[in-house]
């Protein structure tokens, strides 16, 4: 798998709302059964695309993206008051252990699937956590995202997480990508 992340260059192309026909804002809030007493760490926040829709339903939200520029172009736009800016690898999270209550990601984890930040994102959950997963599926057809080389199968996305010590509680493949959901045992 590639590991490379999207090119702070082409931001402007993350805030497009056909996103939405890949993952709408209520399907991602039901993948982490959201409410307004969550802390979530969304992993791979780019520009502010979902955070932004998150927002609204959580207590606070840690937008981690790894590049800096980012972040940039989501201050550019504007930050909501419960929204921190990280800039973090998804594998060195700084962040306490038990931290959030709910870990979720959209169309990145091809970006960080490893044992290390699955084990990461473990640590930083508390007991019972919960992680939303949407991503292109290695499965799909490519017309839009990333080569199909670069993505996973959501089979072998909850077999990592499975080894990891969650349990997946759904996982379903789609036309062009894939949705997950697993809680911390």
């Amino acid at each position: 798998m590639g590991f490379h992340t999207f090119d702070s260059d082409r931001a402007d192309a993350l805030d497009d709302p056909t996103r939405f026909a890949y993952c709408s804002v209520d399907e991602l809030l039901a993948l982490f059964d959201a409410n307004e007493k969550q802390v979530v760490a969304e992993i791979g926040s780019g520009t502010g695309f979902y955070t932004d829709e998150l927002a609204p339903y959580v207590a606070h939200v840690y937008a981690v993206d790894v590049q800096e520029a980012m972040h940039d172009h989501y201050r550019a736009k504007g930050v909501p008051a419960n929204v921190e800016l990280v800039t973090a690898e998804a594998g060195d999270l700084p962040l306490d252990d038990g931290a959030v209550d709910a870990v979720v990601s959209t169309f990145t984890y091809h970006e960080f699937a490893s044992p290390d930040a699955l084990a990461e994102l473990r640590r930083v959950l508390r007991p019972d956590g919960r992680v939303g997963i949407a991503d292109w599926s290695a499965n799909g057809r490519g017309e839009t995202g990333p080569p199909t080389t670069e993505r996973f199968a959501a089979a072998d996305a909850a077999t990592t997480f499975e080894e990891a010590g969650f349990t997946v509680t759904r996982v379903e493949e789609r036309r062009e990508t894939f949705v997950l959901s697993a809680t911390t045992e």
